[in-house]
């Protein structure tokens, strides 16, 4: 089944480390909606496949009223057939999930929330700049569980100066306790165009450090094991069949649209991506022209896409679809390019598909870049 990506690109604050595309300014909020919900109809020819999954990502979708969601989902399920038993997750923030919002949601088709903790530190949220505290942290989630969200999912980010091991394990077990089915980690980046990367080079704040960011990988990695989440992709962990439909989706490359300024979507032979500008993309939508830049992916465009997504999940990469899906260079080139990965013990081939150790997981980018091909190399 297909699914919907919706970007809702608006935040009350902007974190130190965030590159997505987003404003803090909500003044056009209303306009955004109704664009929104005029791409949406635009692209109902895009999909033919019952749709199985519709995230709500940003920015900071729980900023939205109610009104502004009923709003997208009676567009929505006009124009699609929507599952009975589809996924449909939104992106909050601790803040937003107060007990009169959540009764609000409650009343919506949403049935998932993808909460941003990010830590229970105070300390550090404040040096992130998030919009929350560390009691929000707590409360929000225990108020969802208690108002039927079962279905949560907690984020966390690792690798950064203020977090020693002590206060990551903490997290690590804070999360464990809440009894969530999924938790998703993320090493801190440094992106250009950010506060963080603005502070560390005017030397207000340390660099990141490789070593530790690796070791606290691995910390989580055990922790959650022992925990008993399962590691179904290098950022993300749940309970054993309670895998993050949507997102893994994306990486078995299964169909979707992209709605919204930012947003892009796939079709497993085109690529589609929205402009990355407000007010560019309501001034397009308002013309009834959808301002997006398309991509057809060639036959190494594919193939490097389907190493990228397969080898990050716990599935790992089937040397059977490479030679079906590619044919036998491709296959051929794959297997010599391993075998280097393979004495190091950073890959195994485990019945015909390509898996990552535990080591491996921590070059899971460079494996992939290495696997990559191009039309020069069959030349």
């Amino acid at each position: 089944m297909a699914g919907i990506y919706i970007h809702i690109p608006f935040c009350k604050k902007a974190c130190t480390y965030c590159d997505f595309h987003f404003s803090t300014s909500i003044k056009y909020v209303d306009e955004m909606v109704d664009a929104i919900c005029l791409e949406i109809v635009k692209k109902k020819d895009r999909i033919t496949d019952q749709v199985g999954t519709i995230y709500f990502g940003g920015g900071t979708p729980s900023i939205l009223s109610a009104k502004h969601f009923e709003k997208i989902f009676h567009v929505i399920t006009k124009n699609f057939s929507i599952s009975s038993e589809a996924e449909i997750t939104i992106e909050a923030n601790p803040d937003d999930l107060t007990a009169a919002k959540i009764s609000e949601l409650r009343r919506l088709p949403i049935n998932r929330f993808s909460i941003g903790i990010q830590s229970f530190f105070e300390e550090d949220l404040v040096w992130m700049n998030r919009a929350h505290n560390a009691i929000e942290a707590v409360t929000c989630i225990k108020r969802s569980q208690d108002a039927g969200f079962e279905n949560l999912s907690i984020d966390l980010i690792y690798g950064y100066p203020l977090l020693t091991d002590s206060k990551w394990l903490h997290n690590i077990n804070k999360a464990i306790e809440f009894e969530t089915p999924h938790i998703s980690a993320y090493s801190l980046t440094v992106e250009p165009r950010t506060v963080l990367a603005s502070s560390i080079k005017r030397g207000k704040d340390i660099p990141l450090n490789d070593e530790q960011s690796a070791s606290q990988f691995i910390m989580l990695i055990n922790k959650l094991k022992e925990g008993g989440f399962e590691h179904y992709e290098i950022s993300n962990f749940s309970k054993p069949g309670k895998y993050a439909v949507h997102n893994t989706n994306y990486w078995r490359g299964v169909t979707y649209l992209g709605i919204g300024p930012s947003a892009h979507g796939f079709n497993g032979n085109v690529r589609y991506l929205n402009v990355a500008n407000n007010a560019a993309y309501l001034s397009s939508m308002e013309l009834g022209k959808i301002p997006e830049t398309i991509e057809e992916l060639d036959l190494y465009d594919r193939f490097n896409e389907y190493v990228m997504t397969s080898l990050r999940t716990m599935w790992g990469t089937s040397l059977d679809k490479i030679e079906q899906d590619f044919g036998k260079f491709f296959l051929a080139d794959t297997l010599k390019t391993i075998r280097s990965f393979v004495e190091r013990q950073w890959l195994i081939n485990e019945g015909n598909h390509l898996k990552l150790t535990t080591d491996g997981k921590l070059f899971a980018d460079y494996i992939a870049s290495e696997l990559f091909l191009s039309v020069e190399d069959h030349r």
